[in-house]
């Protein structure tokens, strides 16, 4: 799916909430395009692009966004032509449009989650692109996952979410959404050799030799030699002496550098049962400045965000398989009225919790989140 070129039909199967169509290619907030080119959009904030990605064709268009406040959907079509019960690679080709500014100097990056789902509304597959990061000249990332369609199935319906809200640094393009079928290579066939029977020897024939008097033996001369032994050291280790290395689990992550010089104080502990949940940071009282990083179970998710009246979202998968989260807000500064303050909202499917963060240059706040047994 390239989107053509010129003026095409919109592939949105119905009219969306919070996004509407326009011609221009710079569209404004909450609006989207299918264009071919950019140019000086909002005073260079945007790179500007000459090309769509679609290699080898003529002014071919991509979908140009320009984010919502409010994160919702901006993107849904049907997918006919599919195999039932068979493996598909899904491929669609991003890119943040927003230069690295001074002007945006925390910037709410996208962040899209995307969904496959029957005619009659089950999910398939659901994929998360991560934050989309702003680079200093243009550059298309390929974000690829693979799915099994159901049996008895030949549609689809993809539906794109963006999850961040808006603001500065939150406008992408899209282009190219393939999907592949895998297909298993045969193994190679084996090669028969072809076996060859021995040739029988010829035994020789047996020749009789004449027997003549043996000479007289003659004792040889015996000569001493001098041998010289040179000991070695050799040191035996024990088996139950030798070191073990024991592999890390394949889930293990060291702790980055700041979470082990300062104090991780555990602020709240939360069980929830299977789901996805929502988290929301907000700044807790005047907005002051303040800045975070986020790390989920040790790795860096969200860095230098500001606190402001518009959440920093994050959502997280709990179930078997993903049982055990620990998130810890890192403060980067204080803002102008110190402490580092922030209201964490964390929704799920059966509650809504609540929790005050503080944290400052020498302590960072822990929340934890467990799946209910």
């Amino acid at each position: 799916m390239h989107f053509g070129s010129g003026n095409v039909r919109d592939v949105n199967a119905t009219t969306l909430a919070l996004y509407d169509r326009v011609s221009s290619s710079c569209p404004s907030d909450g609006h989207y395009t299918f264009t071919a080119y950019t140019s000086d959009c909002f005073n260079g904030d945007w790179h500007t692009l000459t090309e769509d990605h679609t290699p080898g064709d003529v002014d071919g268009n991509m979908l140009l966004v320009n984010s919502a406040y409010n994160d919702g959907l901006f993107f849904i079509t049907q997918v006919a032509g599919f195999k039932g019960a068979t493996i598909y690679q899904f491929g669609a080709w991003l890119m943040n449009v927003c230069k690295p500014s001074d002007k945006c100097p925390y910037p709410l990056l996208p962040n899209l989650t995307i969904r496959l789902q029957t005619r009659s509304g089950k999910t398939v597959a659901q994929f998360v692109t991560g934050d989309l990061p702003r680079t200093d000249e243009p550059r298309w990332i390929q974000h690829r996952a693979t799915f099994t369609m159901p049996a008895n199935e030949t549609e689809l319906i993809l539906s794109m979410v963006n999850t961040a809200p808006g603001g500065c640094g939150n406008d992408f393009a899209l282009d190219d959404i393939t999907f592949q079928e895998c297909v298993k290579t045969p193994p190679p066939k084996p090669v028969v050799v072809a076996k060859v029977p021995p040739v029988a020897k010829k035994e020789p024939p047996v020749v009789k030799k004449k027997v003549d008097k043996p000479a007289p033996i003659q004792t040889p001369v015996r000569k001493e030699s001098k041998i010289v032994t040179v000991a070695k050291n050799v040191t035996v280790v024990p088996e139950s002496e030798k070191p073990v290395v024991r592999p890390q689990p394949a889930s293990f992550v060291p702790a980055p550098l700041v979470l082990k010089q300062r104090t991780n104080t555990l602020v709240r502990q939360i069980e929830t049962a299977a789901g996805e949940l929502l988290i929301d940071l907000y700044d807790n009282g005047e907005i002051d400045g303040d800045t975070v990083s986020i790390y989920h179970n040790n790795v860096l998710v969200l860095a230098e965000q500001r606190l402001s009246q518009k959440p920093i979202r994050l959502r997280i998968q709990v179930d078997k398989d993903q049982p055990h989260h620990e998130l810890v807000m890192v403060a980067n500064n204080l803002g102008s009225i110190p402490p580092n303050t922030s209201l964490m909202i964390v929704t799920t499917k059966e509650k809504r919790y609540q929790v005050y963060i503080s944290s400052t240059e020498q302590q960072n706040a822990k929340v934890v989140i467990d799946l209910k047994e």
